[in-house]
């Protein structure tokens, strides 16, 4: 069961057979090798029962129902909360540490959520709002939107416009900013934090543990290579970031960017020679 492995078998998979909550669990567990992994996912299973039993209990099954009885699951019962106390604490962003804690940042809230919702087996949807992970709760062509970090409050029309707003900083629309998005998006969504937090910090050799964590699940993703070789140029590690800007390449289309990196590249190679 070693984390790594798992993670490097969850990069192979198509997307649609990713275990969401059970991919962070695992990735927690790169962070935390202390924590009690076992007792994280037997409490995801007892969250899945938890929501089953809500769901059968339900006279009616409107996504307001639904909403409800997550809200209920999640909140209620077990406690769940955002941490708008210590909220860059980087527990917020690694599963283990959110069960433990019962408090963490929307997008780990959210993968909670998500899990319970496939256990009811409920559409539901991360939502790619900037700034804000939300949940979106789907069904009969309608789609509910819910702030997981504030106890999985329904978002009106003008609330979701406001936090449009405040995400984009300036008018934006808003089916650009709600766009849904799939189970490794998530997972990426969740590295990103430690990954950016570590970065700050001035932290460059765990900010590229992290970026080579998320390269694990999400090889192909072009990004992390570009990442990965940014880093390693701060370390001096420069035949490492050779070889990750050439994987940034043959993963990129044409364009800015990609001409930068390539101008990167060159520089590299001459200083090496």
């Amino acid at each position: 069961m070693d984390p790594n492995a798992i993670l490097d078998a969850i990069g192979a998979l198509p997307d649609a057979d990713i275990d969401l909550a059970e991919a962070a669990l695992h990735l927690g567990r790169i962070d935390a090798p202390d924590a009690d992994w076992q007792a994280a996912r037997a409490h995801l299973t007892d969250i899945a029962r938890a929501i089953v039993a809500a769901a059968r209990a339900q006279e009616t099954d409107s996504l307001e129902d639904r909403a409800d009885a997550l809200a209920r699951v999640l909140v209620d019962r077990f406690g769940y909360h955002g941490d708008d106390e210590t909220y860059d604490d980087l527990a917020n962003a690694n599963l283990l540490r959110v069960i433990e804690r019962r408090r963490g940042m929307p997008v780990a809230l959210g993968i909670l959520w998500l899990h319970a919702a496939e256990a009811a087996s409920w559409a539901a949807v991360g939502i790619d709002m900037p700034g804000h992970f939300l949940v979106g709760l789907e069904g009969a062509g309608q789609r509910l939107l819910l702030d997981v970090f504030d106890g999985g409050a329904v978002l009106s029309g003008p609330e979701l416009r406001s936090l449009a707003r405040r995400a984009a900083g300036r008018e934006a629309p808003l089916a650009r900013l709600l766009a849904p998005m799939e189970k490794r998006g998530v997972l990426l969504r969740l590295q990103a934090n430690i990954i950016r937090r570590r970065e700050t910090a001035g932290d460059y050799a765990g900010a590229l543990t992290a970026t080579e964590t998320a390269l694990r699940f999400a090889p192909a993703e072009a990004g992390l290579w570009h990442e990965a070789g940014a880093l390693q140029e701060k370390l001096d590690m420069f035949a490492a970031a050779l070889d990750s800007y050439r994987r940034f390449l043959d993963a990129s289309p044409p364009g800015p960017l990609a001409r930068q990196v390539q101008e990167r590249l060159d520089a590299l190679r001459a200083r090496l020679n």
